[in-house]
């Protein structure tokens, strides 16, 4: 597999989160500042709106059009009916995102975008050939793919920048009462996938090394699973394909496998899970051991379907769930 297809979708822009992972309360805030106001972000007033420091301002900018809650129209930034879906007050699957589904959701939407603002994330998450690599190596690959792809390779200090703002939106940190807030701080951390590791010769040094939890999607809720699983065949299936094989779903590079970090077993347990509470879907075996994930509705409507099981303000027969009526696309 070239490093062109690595970065193919993916928008040249490297550092342009300013250093800072998407913090707890962020999304929300720009959601809340959008809704009122598409101008918000670039008023002179923006810090106090917001509640953040200046520099901080872009950068919320920036991971709310990442992850697919804002949109540009012209100079002005607007909420999207994924961002309705997801955070509206009265009708929202997750106004606060108080749960661990919501975060597993937007990692999905993030690096598995049709035109994604995270190529360092795509590639770390989607095409790293291995678990344990050093940020020099990785440096490394990523600034290859970046040439190979026909993007202006990024300068050393912002690939750097790249790959520690991955490992603070990602990997544990130390749990010391020092280092609570921080911990806080960054909710993405909860899904621990990944693990920052000391050089041997240097034990109190975590700064070096980084690992993939290749096991860390066991823990993803199984709707969210199922839901990237359809989402990924929606977008890559033909329209008349009405099943995807499970190797492909845990396999491909912009699979739920490869970047929800969950094996074929655990996929597979998730699927059966979910298809045994919807009609319109099922796993099934053919005649040589192949295992597909069929579907008798069309992916993109089963996929909004199957997602609102991991919200409990969205299933059937809650007083939310009534008053929402139909779902607005989440694509």
């Amino acid at each position: 597999m070239s490093n062109r297809t690595a970065m193919t979708g993916c928008l040249p822009a490297f550092g342009r989160h300013r250093g800072y992972p998407p913090r707890y309360g962020w999304l929300r805030k720009v959601y809340d500042a959008l809704r009122q106001d598409p101008t918000a972000l670039r008023r002179p007033d923006a810090t106090v709106v917001l509640g953040v420091g200046k520099s901080m301002v872009p950068s919320m900018a920036f991971w709310a059009q990442a992850f697919g809650l804002a949109a540009r129209n012209g100079q002005d930034l607007v909420p999207t009916d994924r961002a309705h879906w997801l955070l509206d007050d009265e009708t929202g699957a997750d106004p606060y995102l108080e749960l661990d589904a919501s975060l597993w959701l937007l990692h999905w939407w993030l690096v598995s975008a049709e035109q994604c603002h995270v190529p360092s994330w795509r590639h770390l998450f989607g095409y790293s050939p291995l678990s344990r690599s050093s940020r020099a190596a990785l440096q490394g690959r990523l600034a290859a793919a970046a040439e190979a792809a026909g993007h202006k390779t990024p300068a050393a200090s912002v690939l750097a920048s790249d790959i520690a703002c991955l490992v603070t939106m990602y990997a544990p940190g130390d749990h010391t009462a020092a280092n609570i807030e921080d911990e806080l701080s960054n909710p993405f951390r909860a899904l621990h996938l990944l693990d920052p590791e000391p050089p041997a010769d240097r034990t109190a040094d975590r700064s070096h090394l980084m690992a993939l939890r290749r096991t860390a999607g066991r823990h993803c809720p199984a709707p969210v699973q199922a839901y990237a699983s359809l989402d990924f065949a929606a977008r890559t299936a033909s329209p008349a394909a009405r099943s995807i094989s499970l190797t492909r779903l845990a396999s491909d590079p912009l699979g739920p496998g490869r970047l929800l970090l969950t094996c074929t077993a655990d996929l597979r347990r998730a699927l059966n899970q979910v298809a045994d509470r919807h009609a319109d879907l099922a796993v099934v075996q053919s005649g040589d051991g192949e295992e597909s994930l069929v579907y008798s509705r069309p992916p993109v409507l089963l996929a909004e379907d199957v997602l609102a099981d991991a919200y409990p303000s969205l299933r059937p027969g809650t007083s939310r769930a009534a008053e929402k009526g139909s779902s607005p696309p989440l694509s």
